[in-house]
C-alpha cells in the first residue's frame, strides 16, 4: 500500500466527538513513552504528522489522521505514566476504554510495546482485558533497531511464550523500528488486507 496523503484532522476528549461516517480506524496505544508518534510518522513518512515528545505522556487526547482520504490512524494516550496523578490516570483510562469499546469503526487496536523490556504487568493485563471483551487487536514492537538482531529474536520469543500462558493464540505480530524503516511494509499491507474485507 501506498500513502499518498495523511492529513490531522481532529483531536477531541470524547469518542462520540470523533468523525462521522464509516471510514475503519487503526487505533494505536501503548504505555507512555513506548515510540508511538514516531511509529506514526514513520508508517505514513510524514516525519511531523504526529508529534513526538521527549516528555511521556504527551499525548492526551484521541487524535485523528486521515490516511488516502479511506481510512483513519487514531492516536490514543498513552497509558500507565506514574507521574499523573490518580484522577488524571482515571479519566485517561474511561477516555481510552470509552473510545476502544463505544467507537464501532475502529476495526484493529495496535498495541506498542518496548522491545527492550521484559513483559510488563500494565501491557499483559491491558491485553488481557482486549481479550475478554474480543477486541481485535495486533502486538507491535517497537525500537527493534536499540537491540542486535540475536537479542532481539530471544526478547521477542520470551514475550510470545509469556503470552502463550494464558493465550492459545496469539494476535498478529510486527516487529517495528522508526529509526530503519522495518515493519512498515508489513504493517502496511495488513492494514490493506483489513480494509479489502470491509
Amino acid at each position: 500500500m501506498n500513502i499518498s496523503t495523511a492529513e490531522f484532522v481532529i483531536s477531541n476528549s470524547d469518542y462520540t466527538r470523533c468523525p462521522d461516517g464509516d471510514k475503519p480506524e487503526y487505533a494505536f496505544i501503548g504505555r507512555s513513552n513506548v515510540g508511538k508518534s514516531s511509529l506514526i510518522n514513520m508508517l505514513t513518512g510524514r516525519r511531523g504528522l504526529a508529534k513526538t515528545s521527549a516528555t511521556p505522556g504527551k499525548t492526551m487526547l484521541i487524535n485523528h489522521f486521515l490516511i488516502n482520504n479511506k481510512w483513519y490512524i487514531v492516536d490514543l494516550p498513552g497509558y500507565g505514566y506514574a507521574r499523573r496523578g490518580k484522577e488524571s490516570r482515571e479519566q485517561l483510562s474511561r477516555m481510552i476504554r470509552g473510545y476502544i469499546m463505544g467507537r464501532e469503526q475502529m476495526v484493529c487496536l495496535f498495541v506498542l510495546v518496548d522491545s527492550r523490556h521484559a513483559p510488563q504487568r500494565i501491557d499483559l493485563e491491558f491485553m488481557q482485558w482486549l481479550g475478554e471483551n474480543e477486541v481485535p487487536f495486533a502486538i507491535v514492537f517497537t525500537k527493534m533497531d536499540k537491540m542486535g538482531v540475536n537479542a532481539g529474536a530471544t526478547a521477542v520469543e520470551a514475550y510470545k511464550q509469556e503470552l502463550l500462558k494464558t493465550w492459545s493464540e496469539l494476535p498478529p505480530i510486527f516487529l517495528t523500528s522508526s529509526e530503519d524503516g522495518r515493519g512498515r511494509s508489513e504493517m502496511l499491507e495488513f492494514i490493506a488486507g483489513v480494509n479489502a474485507t470491509l
